[in-house]
């Protein structure tokens, strides 16, 4: 009796906490840029789901600073003093809408940022 109640709960916990994370507000993020967020008072840890997609700096007690590292999805969770969870929002890190091309050839895309003259992003600039 004991294991059917758990594998009756077990799913509703999951389901509850996804649709806890689908329902938190969304933040979008150029990837390589970033964007500031408000704390809550009494913040203990500032936490990313996913360091790869994006990376958290805690300025000071009431700022922290999101930067874009990948594209994609993930989340950002705020634990206080007592250790709950006082706000999570989703971060989404998607392309900026100027200044930047992508050109595909088949299986390979490079990636330039265009100010001026467009430069390969990720390569090292080549001397003259």
């Amino acid at each position: 009796m004991r294991r059917l109640l758990l594998a009756l709960t077990a799913p509703l916990a999951v389901l509850t906490s996804a649709s806890t994370a689908a329902a938190a507000p969304s933040m979008t993020v150029p990837i390589d840029q970033s964007a500031t967020v408000n704390l809550p008072r009494g913040t203990r840890d500032v936490l990313i789901g996913n360091p790869a997609i994006a990376d958290v700096s805690v300025l000071d007690s009431g700022k922290a600073v999101i930067l874009g590292k990948g594209y994609g999805v993930t989340n950002l969770v705020v634990v206080d003093q007592l250790g709950r969870t006082v706000m999570e929002r989703q971060i989404v890190v998607s392309a900026p809408t100027t200044g930047r091309v992508s050109v595909i050839r088949g299986a390979r895309v490079d990636d330039y940022a265009c100010a001026g003259g467009c430069e390969r992003i990720g390569e090292a600039p080549k001397a003259p």
